[in-house]
C-alpha cells in the first residue's frame, strides 16, 4: 500500500468517524453486556507486529491496525523508499529496511519476511505478536491466480493451468528463483521457514510450529475470521468498534479457479508444510475458542455482523452496494489494484461524507468506523 493511500484511508475515517460512531453506540453496549471476560477497564494494548502473509485476508488486519494507529496517534512503521510498499521482502526483515522518520514504531504491520531479532530489537518491549492463516488449497488457488504472470515457476505452464502445474510441480518449480516463494510453501517462508524441506519430515514441521507458537501471541484463521477477530480485540483489549471493517475487492467468478476432484489433495501435498501448519493452527484457534466459550463467540459474532451489516446501510444506503469493475470507479487513485488481464478485481464507490451519497472509489481501503475487507486475499468465501 502507497504512503498516499494510507493518508487517504486515514483522512476518510477521520471525516466519518464521529457520525458512525453515534449509530454505532446501540451495538457496543449490547457488546459490554455480554461475556465475562470481556477486558473491560483495561488499558487498550498499543503495540502490535502484525506478520503480514500473503493471500490470506491479512490486509484486512492491516487495514483495521492503520486505524487504530491513526485513532491513537500511533506510529506505524512504513519502508524506506528502496523497499517499496514492502519491507524488501522476499528478504528476511531488518530495522534497516523502516524509514528513520517512522520510527521508535508502535505498530508493524507491512509485508516482510520474519526476522524475531530484528523485529525485537526495533519494537518496544511488550510487543504482541499476530499473524494469519488460510487453507492451504484456497490460498494457493489464489497464489497462481493472482502471480500467473509474474512467478515464473507459474509462467512455464502451459496455457496457465494449475492442474498441469500439480500434476508435476518440480518440472516448473525452481527453488533458487528469486520468485519461488509464491510457488510453494508460502506462509512457511513468510514465516522465516524452509519451504523447501524435504516433505514428510515430521519432526521439522512440528518444531516449526513449536517454534511459531511461541513468537505469535495469536494465529488468526482466514476461515474463521470473525471468530478471530473476537480473539483478537480481547488479546489486545480493544472495543468491539476499533474490529469493524466492511467487505470490498473481489474477484469476479470468472477468475477463480474451481478447485474439484484431487486438486485440494494436490495442493496440500506439494505445499505440505503450510497444510501442517494450517491443521496445527485452526485447531489451536478452536481450543481458545472454546475455553472462552462458543456461546459467548457466537454472539459476539453475531452481534459484530449485524453492526456491520447497519454499517453498510449507513455508508451505502443500501444493504448491497453494487459492485463496479476498475473502470467504473471514479477516482482512479482507489481503483483496484488488477494483477493481470486474467483477474479481474470489483469494488464500488464509497461515500463522500457518510451519507450515502458515492464518490470517489477504493481499492481497498475504507472508509469510516468499519474497516474495508480487501478480499482479492479473503475471496469472498
Amino acid at each position: 500500500m502507497s504512503q498516499k493511500k494510507i493518508f487517504l484511508v486515514l483522512v476518510a475515517i477521520s471525516t466519518v468517524s464521529l457520525l458512525l460512531h453515534l449509530g454505532l453506540s446501540w451495538t457496543m453496549e449490547a457488546f459490554s453486556q455480554g461475556c465475562s471476560s470481556l477486558p473491560l477497564g483495561k488499558p487498550k494494548h498499543t503495540s502490535v507486529a502484525f506478520l503480514k502473509t500473503h493471500k490470506t485476508g491479512s490486509s484486512t488486519v492491516q487495514n483495521i491496525l492503520f486505524r487504530f494507529a491513526e485513532q491513537n496517534n500511533l506510529t506505524v512503521a512504513l519502508p524506506v523508499p528502496a523497499c517499496g510498499h514492502l519491507f524488501c521482502y522476499p528478504q528476511p526483515f531488518s530495522g534497516h529496511f523502516v524509514h528513520p522518520h517512522t520510527t521508535p514504531p508502535d505498530v508493524l504491520t507491512s509485508h516482510t519476511r520474519l526476522n524475531v531479532g530484528e523485529m525485537r530489537r526495533l519494537m518496544p518491549n511488550g510487543t504482541l505478536y499476530v499473524t494469519i492463516l488460510r487453507e492451504p488449497a484456497a490460498m494457493f488457488e489464489s497464489l497462481f491466480s493472482y502471480y500467473n504472470q509474474e512467478c515464473q515457476s507459474f509462467r512455464r505452464v502451459a496455457n496457465g493451468s494449475l492442474e498441469e502445474f500439480l500434476r508435476q510441480p518440480q518440472l516448473y518449480y525452481r527453488a533458487k528463483e528469486k520468485d519461488s516463494m509464491f510457488a510453494r510453501n508460502t506462509v512457511t517462508f513468510d514465516l522465516g521457514g524452509d519451504k523447501d524441506r524435504t516433505p514428510g519430515d515430521a519432526e521439522y514441521a512440528r518444531s516449526f510450529a513449536a517454534r511459531t507458537e511461541d513468537v505469535f501471541s495469536l494465529v488468526m484463521i482466514a476461515e474463521h475470521f470473525d471468530e478471530s477477530l473476537v480473539l483478537l480485540r480481547r488479546l489486545l483489549h480493544w472495543e468491539p468498534e476499533d474490529v469493524l471493517y466492511l467487505k470490498l475487492n473481489m474477484r469476479t467468478d470468472e477468475s477463480r479457479l474451481r478447485l474439484q476432484g484431487a486438486l485440494p489433495a494436490q495442493i496440500r501435498a506439494w505445499n505440505w508444510l503450510d497444510a501442517a501448519l494450517y491443521d496445527h493452527f485452526n485447531a489451536s484457534l478452536w481450543r481458545q475458542l472454546e475455553r472462552l466459550g462458543l456461546a459467548c463467540v457466537e454472539r459476539e459474532v453475531r452481534l459484530m455482523r449485524k453492526a456491520r451489516d447497519w454499517l453498510v446501510r449507513e455508508c451505502f444506503g443500501e444493504a448491497t452496494p453494487l459492485l463496479r469493475s476498475a473502470a467504473q470507479i471514479r477516482n482512479k487513485d482507489l481503483r483496484p489494484w488488477q494483477p493481470s488481464s486474467k483477474v479481474a478485481i470489483v469494488g464500488y464507490d464509497l461515500p463522500v461524507n457518510g451519507s450515502g451519497h458515492t464518490g470517489g472509489g477504493s481499492g481497498g481501503q475504507g472508509g469510516g468506523r468499519g474497516e474495508v475487507q480487501e478480499e482479492e486475499e479473503e475471496e469472498g468465501d
